[in-house]
């Protein structure tokens, strides 16, 4: 969708339908320009995983200028910011966004903030989530210095959340969830219009995990397969025959699933290779099936390699557990956007294969994640996350600053 395109949830178009509720912390005008410029500076300058070191003095700065003082994370980038500095006895809300970007070109045409990096972008809606969060932490500011923010919230920017395992277990470790009672997220949606979010109770995403297989053999010629391991034969039953057997060996509920996303082998046509590479996704909607998956895979791997004698080496990488959404805290996003925007702004969503390192925070304190609705109201086209020309309706921004203000504001009168 193009820059100039006026994207604005009908609720904040002159003559909309006015927001519902009485809470304060709404988005001023000028606030929520400087969030869509913020928003889009961003996405013009994408940053992988544990390399947003612009990104992190961006926020660092403009917290700064609100009065705050944010930390940098230990691992040199992404941060922590307190508002209100509670007494320890109250526990902290804390409003979690990620802030690095994918390693695939940005393919939008006549967008006037397309990434200025060369296959970088921000194909996954991480700016709109880092906007939102650094935009209810200035209203949410403001709110503690007129004294009418009655509970302590801490900002969450983590790094590297596309990075198997995740940069959430190094923000925990660098302190993100001491003090922390409750942990809330959005996760941005293109099937889901923007002025919407879409809630639901219990697993909301997937495991995720990395594959990594190599078969070795002693090559040989294709005139003579059967003197030699048929190294090819055997990366071609492994990639068929491998996500068949897992799906066998558990209860089909359970959605354990294993995708390939790579299989090389060979440099010719009559020379039989002696090695041989795939690696894919192991993906799963049930806790249970996920903490068995490696012994699973490693055991159907080995067993259709055999068949071939080809030889294998396995490496498996923990990814991240399915996000469970405690149903408490499900419930306070609920009324927090039924505040703001009536029931009708509510919908029920499905569990997605998507993986999502805000998993490892709920293995710690309850929370929740919602879908944040991003499609361009009446928009037809189907998009999805991961590719290069992905886009956000940025009225989106104004509704996430809102859900989490008025998250935080019925957090505090709920203890």
């Amino acid at each position: 969708m193009s820059a100039d395109t006026d994207s604005t949830p009908e609720a904040d178009r002159p003559g909309g339908t006015p927001l519902a509720g009485t809470l304060p912390g709404t988005l001023p005008e000028a606030l929520r320009a400087e969030l869509i410029a913020f928003r889009r500076d961003m996405h013009m300058h994408p940053e992988l995983g544990n390399q947003e070191f612009r990104t992190t003095a961006a926020i660092k700065t403009r917290l700064e200028r609100a009065g705050l003082a944010p930390r940098v994370l230990a691992t040199g980038t992404g941060l922590i910011c307190d508002i209100g500095t509670g007494d320890g006895a109250r526990p902290v809300l804390a409003l979690r966004a990620d802030i690095d970007a994918l390693p695939i070109p940005d393919t939008k045409t006549g967008c006037a903030y397309r990434s200025t990096v060369p296959d970088r972008a921000h194909a996954c809606g991480h700016d709109a989530h880092t906007t939102v969060v650094l935009g209810a932490g200035l209203v949410l500011a403001e709110l503690h210095r007129e004294g009418t923010l009655p509970h302590p919230v801490r900002l969450i920017f983590q790094p590297a959340e596309e990075v198997l395992p995740g940069g959430a277990p190094d923000a925990i470790a660098s302190g993100a969830l001491d003090g922390v009672g409750r942990i809330i997220g959005v996760h941005c949606d293109p099937r889901v219009d923007a002025g919407r979010i879409g809630l639901r109770h219990g697993p909301i995403t997937s495991a995720c995990d990395r594959l990594e297989v190599s078969l070795d053999g002693p090559g040989g010629h294709t005139a003579r397969p059967h003197l030699t391991t048929d190294l090819v034969a055997a990366a071609a039953r492994v990639a068929v025959d491998v996500p068949a057997l897992v799906a066998r060996r558990v209860d089909a509920r359970s959605g354990l699933s294993v995708t390939w996303g790579r299989i090389e082998s060979g440099h010719t046509c009559n020379v039989i290779p002696q090695h041989a590479e795939l690696s894919g996704t192991v993906r799963c909607l049930d806790l249970d099936a996920w903490r068995r998956a490696p012994d699973l895979v490693h055991a159907a791997i080995d067993e259709v390699a055999s068949m071939y004698r080809a030889k294998t080496e396995i490496t498996y990488v923990r990814g991240v557990p399915p996000v469970v959404n405690h149903p408490d805290v499900t419930e306070l996003l609920r009324s927090a956007m039924t505040a703001r925007r009536g029931a009708g702004s509510v919908e029920d969503t499905v569990q997605s294969l998507g993986g999502e390192d805000f998993s490892w925070y709920l293995e710690h304190v309850p929370g929740a994640m919602a879908r944040l609705g991003v499609r361009v109201p009446g928009e037809r086209a189907v998009r999805d996350l991961h590719q290069g020309d992905f886009d956000v309706d940025e009225g989106a921004i104004t509704v996430g600053v809102e859900l989490f203000t008025a998250a935080a504001l019925l957090d505090a009168a709920s203890r």
